[in-house]
């Protein structure tokens, strides 16, 4: 028997009995293997005596690591950011000359592990994103101020080249609850079993696959897993788009060429136009400025954020409340909270993200902020009280701009009181969605203006305390210098029904009781 023949069967026996016996055969052995083949003028190319089928060694390997792995590519479509074969502009752009492009791509293709040559299709999709989503762009910088440095600190860990953050653009466009058609969700797009695979829980409360740091950390590990098994970053990105399988078959097509741009017309028509959407994002953030691209002012930089594990379930309303941190600020810094909600589940550690200049002030009353929030619950867990009339419900339709917090607020009411009268489970709105809504202390209320202030309450007889608001106060924070004085005692003495409303320099009258 052929000595060729001998080899590929002992090999695949020995990985087929991989979940077995799991240090069996390793990585370092199988290049020993692949090697040894590649020594051969056929690149791999054997033929049985019998039947005459040829067979690519190299790409069955990849095969059977790719199974001894147990993968799935995380993706099966990507957010529409690639673009479609109707959508490249095949046009001159005056600001970037053929040749010009060409010198710029050399010089990133020595900086980096990537095979970024010059070919007209990438030319044309550059050019595309030039002309038709530059504004784009810009958002994209400001979002990636946030995110970068927390993408690199991971990519770091795991020896994964830097340019790769640039795939979570192409994966997500930087949201982290983005939804595929088909379910992917998250920076990194994953779909619910790859998730799972990599410890990425999802359930009521938390998706994790849009948890900005366990995410990262899970996409690192499969992209390292893609590059052990490819040796190739390009790919690698091309597997985490279409899966394993289909790179391997692209090889065999190509006749076990392991170039991307070589065996590029035989993979998936998504992938195929992947890769270079990868490539023209990093040609375009890396030359931004001689584009004139300029990221838009970012409030909160990724080093201004800090994390705290939670020991109790806390609402982001009751952070609200205490903090004074802006609910949107929260779902920002805490996509993975479905409900608005951080669980305390046993065995689970669920942290919260918060400014740096919050964290001090969380850690320093974590006891009555647990306390306040246990207070809050007790209250809110209760079912509508049977006082309510028909008569005092009024129907909101939401417009344009509009967001759970900002509705709140205007009729003086809380997050999750809305979220309970209209059975949601989450805080997405569509415009004309009808919210069924119990206005508090706001009088005749119609369903097309409510009012903007709420009725003055009477106030207490005797002796009071003028207060005046500090940057960072809150009305709890008010509320804790003052015994018996509750966070609502404060509003109704000074007529106050939103948190917003709070300014330093703000007046508030506190009575002694």
């Amino acid at each position: 028997m052929n000595k060729y023949l001998i080899v590929p069967f002992l090999l695949f026996f020995k990985i087929g009995f991989a979940q077995i016996e799991s240090d069996s055969i390793g990585f370092e052995k199988i290049e020993d293997v692949i090697e040894l083949f590649s020594s051969t003028d056929s690149l791999l190319l054997q033929k049985s005596d019998s039947t005459g089928f040829k067979d690519h060694v190299e790409a069955t390997l990849i095969d059977s690591l790719w199974l001894n792995e147990l993968i799935k590519s995380p993706l099966y479509d990507t957010i529409q950011y690639v673009l479609r074969d109707d959508e490249i502009v095949i046009t001159e752009l005056e600001e970037l000359p053929t040749d010009l492009l060409k010198e710029r791509l050399l010089v990133l293709d020595s900086k980096t592990p990537f095979h970024i040559e010059y070919n007209p299709q990438l030319e044309s999709i550059i050019k595309t994103y030039l002309r038709r989503r530059k504004s784009s762009f810009s958002n994209l910088l400001e979002k990636a101020r946030f995110y970068f440095p927390l993408f690199e600190e991971h990519l770091d860990e795991y020896d994964i080249p830097l340019e790769v953050k640039y795939l979570a653009i192409v994966e997500s466009a930087l949201k982290p609850r983005a939804r595929s058609r088909v379910g992917a969700t998250g920076l990194w797009q994953f779909m619910y079993q790859t998730g799972k695979m990599f410890d990425l829980q999802v359930s009521s409360y938390v998706d994790e696959r849009s948890d900005p740091y366990k995410a990262t950390e899970a996409a690192c590990k499969y992209l390292a897993s893609l590059y052990k098994i490819f040796g190739d970053w390009d790919l690698a990105l091309a597997a985490y788009n279409s899966g394993p399988g289909n790179v391997s078959k692209a090889i065999r097509r190509s006749g076990g060429s392991k170039n991307y741009w070589n065996i590029r017309h035989n993979l998936p028509r998504e992938t195929a136009g992947y890769v270079p959407a990868f490539y023209a994002t990093l040609y375009i953030f890396e030359y931004a400025k001689e584009h004139k691209i300029i990221a838009k002012e970012n409030s909160l930089a990724y080093f201004e954020t800090d994390t705290v594990q939670i020991k109790k379930q806390l609402t982001f309303e009751q952070i609200y409340e205490t903090l004074n941190v802006d609910i949107e600020v929260l779902q920002f810094l805490n996509p993975q909270y479905k409900l608005d909600i951080v669980p305390y589940i046993k065995g689970r550690n669920y942290t919260l993200t918060l400014p740096v200049k919050d964290i001090g002030k969380f850690l320093s009353n974590e006891k009555e902020i647990y306390a306040f929030a246990e207070a809050e619950e007790a209250k809110r867990e209760k079912p509508l009280p049977n006082y309510i009339e028909e008569k005092s419900r009024t129907i909101y339709r939401v417009r344009s701009g509009d967001f759970l917090g900002k509705i709140a607020n205007k009729f003086g009411v809380s997050v999750s009181s809305l979220k309970r009268w209209n059975n949601m489970r989450s805080t997405r709105l569509k415009i004309g969605q009808r919210l069924t809504i119990y206005p508090k202390n706001m009088g005749n209320v119609t369903s097309s203006k409510p009012q903007n202030s709420p009725v003055k309450k009477l106030l207490p007889k005797g002796k009071y305390d003028t207060y005046i608001v500090k940057s960072g106060d809150s009305l709890w924070l008010i509320a804790q210098k003052y015994p018996n004085v509750s966070v609502q005692n404060i509003k109704d003495w000074n007529n106050i029904w939103s948190v917003k409303s709070l300014k330093p320099g703000t007046k508030l009258k506190i009575f002694k009781i």
